[in-house]
């Protein structure tokens, strides 16, 4: 059974996020840790609801015993707890909960989620690492840790498979280290000894603000007070998108929690809108079946028969024109796998599956 006793104020919390490239790159991490490692370590990769091993595979890879966190579990110094699929890893009380809120980026679980929670949670004592991966999920929660007195690294993006993440995070603000990744081990290690005393740091209240109303416990009008409404609408729910005020890089918020920055709002906009194209072909294709249809329903009146016939032929040749538009449509760079979650190896064979 989950406990529910608190962790200790003085010891500090590692929260590791990644996205592409991040399998690999936890798995020559997990070696390095030290077994008697003084934190508790949360993982947050994106994988959507797709069935993951990754516990398996980190537990296997070094000296820490990993698994999926669970709600009211203490995380305990020396174990890694990793977010499940389809559901955010928070830190409240000193203890973790499991969410299926808003989704954020387009993907859940998310990483800033669970860098915010631990801003608030622990404040000065929390550490974050943003390792590789594409567009810029985590650079919001990374300055959100700073924000609260906290200590932030970032993989250097050169030593990255996809160096976007790192890129992004360094861009969003001051962090604290840059390593290389077989130098992150030593330097986790040493940062995951018991914070000294330190006076706390207030959280701002844009962060007070969007932690809540991820969790559904704040209102529209609260969130009018750390943002105002932008052009744009949510591509998860329809409803319009917020531009916070404050904090890097620029966010938008809608009133259910839904979150992007710029660069995952365009790459979510652009499938939204190849699936719409593609669903408009699809309609068109269904009405030029249908006036076939009825043209053969209706062979023994001739004129009839022509009509339908004649726009039957007309929309065929519509279809062709936007069929070749549709196949043609521009591609956007920021376009990736916050929308395909990335492959994961498999416990098995240790390849991709």
């Amino acid at each position: 059974m989950p406990t529910t006793d608190k962790v200790d104020d003085n010891s500090r919390v590692i929260i590791i996020g990644a996205s592409a490239g991040g399998v690999g790159a936890l798995l020559r991490l997990a070696p390095q840790l030290s077994g008697d490692l003084a934190a508790p370590v949360l993982v947050v990769l994106h994988i959507g609801s797709h069935r993951s091993h990754l516990p398996e595979l980190l537990s296997a890879a070094g000296p820490n015993e990993a698994l999926f966190a669970r709600t009211g579990t203490v995380p305990r110094p020396g174990r890694i707890y990793v977010a499940p699929p389809d559901q955010h890893l928070l830190l409240e009380s000193g203890v973790l909960r499991l969410s299926r809120g808003p989704k954020e980026h387009h993907a859940r679980p998310a990483i800033d989620p669970t860098f915010r929670s631990a801003a608030l949670d622990r404040g000065p004592r929390a550490v974050g690492v943003v390792l590789t991966g594409m567009l810029d999920d985590g650079s919001a929660g990374l300055q959100a840790i700073k924000a609260c007195g906290g200590v932030a690294v970032v993989q250097d993006p050169g030593d990255a498979a996809q160096p976007s993440m790192p890129r992004s995070a360094l861009a969003a603000g001051p962090v604290d280290h840059v390593a290389k990744l077989d130098a992150m081990g030593n330097l986790l290690n040493a940062l995951a000894q018991p914070a000294e005393v330190v006076e706390p740091v207030s959280a701002p209240d844009w962060l007070r603000v969007e932690h809540a109303l991820s969790l559904g416990k704040t209102t529209m009008q609260e969130l009018a007070t750390i943002g105002a409404p932008s052009a744009f609408t949510c591509p998860d729910c329809g409803g319009a998108l917020f531009e916070r005020h404050e904090g890097r890089p620029v966010r938008f918020i809608c009133h259910t929690g839904h979150a992007f920055s710029l660069r995952s709002l365009a790459a979510t906009q652009e499938q939204a809108a190849d699936d719409a194209l593609w669903s408009g072909l699809r309609a068109l294709q269904e009405k030029e079946a249908i006036l076939r249809r009825l043209a053969a329903e209706r062979s023994s009146e001739a004129a009839a028969a022509a009509i339908a016939l004649d726009e039957a032929d007309k929309l065929a040749a519509f279809i062709d024109r936007m069929r070749t538009v549709v196949r043609a449509a521009p591609t956007s760079a920021a376009a990736e796998d916050v929308v395909q979650p990335p492959e994961e190896p498999s416990v098995e064979t240790g390849q991709s599956a």
